[in-house]
């Protein structure tokens, strides 16, 4: 829905929710290098249900205490939305998720040519009704007092996928032209009226599909394997949130040591993000030295700096 890709992982047991026996989370990466948790879950274990007096009736009729969970997604994936998409012009909104898919913007027709209001009316009428129908979510902006190009900035700002323009001379030739807010070339494209809603439909499945795959591309290239402590260090450690332009996210061999990580943490702002599944899954770390302490790995781990 988001076109937001992340890695899933376990967190580290220093970064583990208080009283959990197990964090899992979701971590995403921004245009920036920098890493968001975007959501989590905790495995709670019994401990709560010990602390609260929480019980349950099993099979046996015995009363034990209850195993918990606690999960949940939050605002935190609205700025991830924002921060994986958006550009200088404005936000960025994935088709699946936009209030507003389609803003129909028509251009009016002269004051006293009765004829043009009605063909640009009827052509309003015919394109707004197969946006219906075909399940897109549109606003027509007529605004008289706005002009034009303020119409198109506006819309752009608020991140809408799909412009639809419309003018008496497009009318006349049975055409409109279409702009994307991005992924889809900077240029606008002509469309037959007749088509313009399958066009408008088909061209929102395209720009999600496009967005998540940018997105995918800008995560996979920005992970950097096989670097050592000191060049990540290096990379990290004058890195600023609005500026660094490079690989911002680790995937390392590492020893699990608390002390160790509040060193790192010390030494360049890094944490990390998770210990990622499919990673360790495959026993990648096997027969690897941590990249920090030189001891035998335990776990891939995911560093970066992080929002």
């Amino acid at each position: 829905l988001l076109a937001v890709p992340v890695v899933r992982g376990v967190k580290s047991p220093s970064e583990r929710f208080a009283g959990a026996e197990e964090t899992f989370t979701i971590e995403a990466l921004m245009q920036n290098g920098w890493a968001l948790q975007s959501g989590t879950s905790h495995f709670l274990g019994q401990s709560f249900g010990k602390a609260f007096d929480v019980t349950f009736q099993d099979q046996n009729g015995e009363q034990k205490d209850v195993w918990g969970t606690s999960w949940g997604v939050s605002t935190r994936l609205i700025g991830a939305l924002v921060m994986t998409h958006s550009d200088d012009a404005g936000l960025v909104l994935p088709p699946r998720v936009a209030p507003v898919q389609v803003v129909v913007v028509p251009i009016p027709a002269k004051k006293n040519d009765e004829e043009g209001k009605a063909a640009m009316e009827k052509a309003l009428d015919d394109l707004t009704s197969g946006l219906k129908e075909a399940g897109v979510r549109y606003k027509v902006d007529d605004r008289d007092f706005v002009r034009n190009g303020a119409k198109y900035f506006e819309w752009e700002r608020k991140g809408v996928p799909l412009r639809i323009e419309v003018g008496p001379r497009d009318v006349s030739a049975g055409v409109c032209v279409f702009k994307y807010r991005a992924a889809m070339g900077e240029g606008k494209v002509t469309v037959e009226l007749g088509d313009a809603a399958e066009a408008a439909s088909l061209g929102l499945e395209e720009m999600q599909s496009k967005l998540l795959m940018e997105a995918s591309d800008r995560l996979a290239g920005g992970i950097a394997l096989g670097a050592t402590y000191e060049e990540m260090r290096d990379a990290l450690e004058p890195d600023e949130a609005g500026v660094y332009p490079g690989e911002g996210l680790y995937l390392v061999p590492w020893k699990c040591d608390a002390e160790n990580e509040d060193k790192i943490k010390e030494e360049c702002k890094a944490t990390i993000r998770c210990y990622p599944l499919d990673a360790n899954e495959a026993g990648m770390a096997e027969g690897k030295e941590c990249f920090y302490s030189g001891e035998p790995a335990t776990h891939m781990a995911l560093f970066g700096r992080a929002f």
